[in-house]
């Protein structure tokens, strides 16, 4: 078996246990994103904890938390005992992880844990162990084999906590009504930050730097407009200012191919009718939703009452950095 195969091999037997796992979840997944609602809402924080590679998992499932708007910190289960418990408040709610559900230092630490009024959620392959005896809700986490050639290597079991945090993650996202305006909150940095902040009025082409022209202009005309505004696009626009269509360097470049003279021709005749549009208010990241959807380069703006005012480029998303 070569490297490709093994690695494949290796995938899928992954996948497996994340089907079965699919098949396990039941009304203690319902509960446990209830817990976690009713702790977030009432301002308490989820506090995670796990040893050695659910540990590891544990730092993700934090940080996927946090940035969804669910307040939750990574409890170190030795620091715990020497001071670190005080972190932990009435009304938080406990993720433990552990796949054996027998991870000693986890069972050390749960009694003292359990003299605060908390509730356990257990992530665990055993449903049966001392971990999950001790706590109010069990996420069934177990695999039928690791991926590991040898089975020993936590890998089909890691990527099963993992992706059980993910799913209590998005589903309490979910009945929380987070919005992408609430992402934007949590994600300032980097691209993603800056479309999900940012507004089409922030970025679009308006007032002298918008070309158009109205129904009546042929193509030179449209050219021009186009070039002297350095953009891919015209509005095309009727007597009453409304918007009657969109002309663009691709709209040229079909119809030039099939009529090398057509600069003299009514731009009408080749521009598209009724173009897709966004409004001035919309976040960036619409914009962005919008133009991958329909593959298109160029996306008019209106404002509240349906006018044009602004044209969108993809190239002024790369310019300002929002792709």
């Amino acid at each position: 078996m070569d490297s490709l195969e093994k690695a494949r091999r290796v995938i899928e037997m992954e996948i497996d246990g994340l089907r079965r796992m699919s098949g396990l979840l039941g009304e203690s997944f319902v509960e446990a994103v209830g817990i976690l609602r009713q702790t977030v809402s009432g301002r308490g924080k989820v506090v995670v904890v796990g040893v050695g590679k659910s540990g590891n998992i544990g730092h993700k499932i934090a940080a996927t938390l946090n940035s969804t708007g669910a307040t939750a910190v990574v409890l170190d289960s030795q620091n715990a005992l020497h001071g670190d418990l005080g972190l932990l408040s009435d009304g938080d709610v406990v993720l433990a992880l552990s796949y054996s559900g027998e991870t000693r230092e986890l069972l050390d630490l749960l009694p003292f844990i359990k003299r605060f009024d908390v509730k356990v959620i257990a992530l665990t392959g055993k449903p049966d162990s001392t971990l999950s005896r001790l706590s109010e809700v069990t996420l069934d986490t177990s695999v039928e084999r690791e991926a590991c050639p040898l089975n020993l290597a936590p890998t089909s079991s890691s990527t099963a906590m993992l992706v059980m945090g993910d799913a209590l993650a998005m589903v309490l996202l979910e009945s929380r009504g987070f919005t992408e305006e609430d992402f934007a909150r949590f994600h300032p940095g980097g691209s993603l930050g800056r479309a999900l902040l940012t507004r089409v009025s922030d970025i679009m082409r308006s007032d002298t730097a918008l070309p158009t022209v109205l129904e009546d202009a042929d193509v030179f005309a449209a050219l021009d407009a186009m070039n002297r505004s350095r953009a891919g696009a015209c509005l095309i626009l009727d007597p009453e200012g409304g918007l009657a269509g969109i002309f663009t360097h691709g709209d040229f470049a079909r119809g030039f191919r099939i009529d090398p003279l057509l600069g003299g021709k009514s731009v009408v005749s080749l521009m598209t009718r009724n173009p897709i549009a966004v409004r001035s208010d919309a976040l960036a990241v619409e914009v962005l939703r919008t133009l991958g959807q329909n593959r298109i380069d160029d996306i008019v703006v209106l404002d509240a009452a349906g006018k044009p005012v602004g044209l969108i480029d993809t190239q002024d998303l790369a310019r300002l950095k929002i792709v």
